[in-house]
């Protein structure tokens, strides 16, 4: 596998491991609709947070969430709504990022809630 791939792979285990701390229960990950694939699905009170995760070995070429492009935005809308439809859910959705960089030795991770909305 490749190193950036290992990084990423990191990167979600890290993303896990910080919403269920922060009192999520993840009800997916890597969850696969068409072309688009959304990250993490966690589920807070009565609202799905569905989670892009990104992961940068350094901030030399900008900030991890500046890499959630729009077309990318549109596939994870197209992919929420299949999820929601398919599990038959009555929730509130909303679009976080979790943003996570090496700084040193240990990793930063910054939680971005509503990150964007979907158009």
């Amino acid at each position: 596998m490749a190193e950036h791939n290992e990084l990423g792979k990191l990167g979600e285990e890290l993303a896990v491991s910080y919403l269920q701390k922060n009192g999520y229960t993840i009800m997916d990950t890597n969850w696969t609709f068409q072309k688009a694939e959304i990250d993490i699905i966690a589920k807070k009170e009565n609202t799905l947070a569905i989670v892009e995760v990104k992961t940068r070995s350094s901030l030399e070429f900008g900030l991890p969430q500046d890499f959630v492009k729009p077309k990318k935005i549109q596939l994870l809308v197209k992919a929420v709504d299949a999820y929601v439809n398919e599990k038959d859910l009555d929730i509130d959705v909303r679009f976080d990022i979790i943003a996570i960089h090496i700084e040193g030795k240990s990793f930063v991770i910054e939680h971005l809630i509503d990150a964007f909305y979907h158009f």
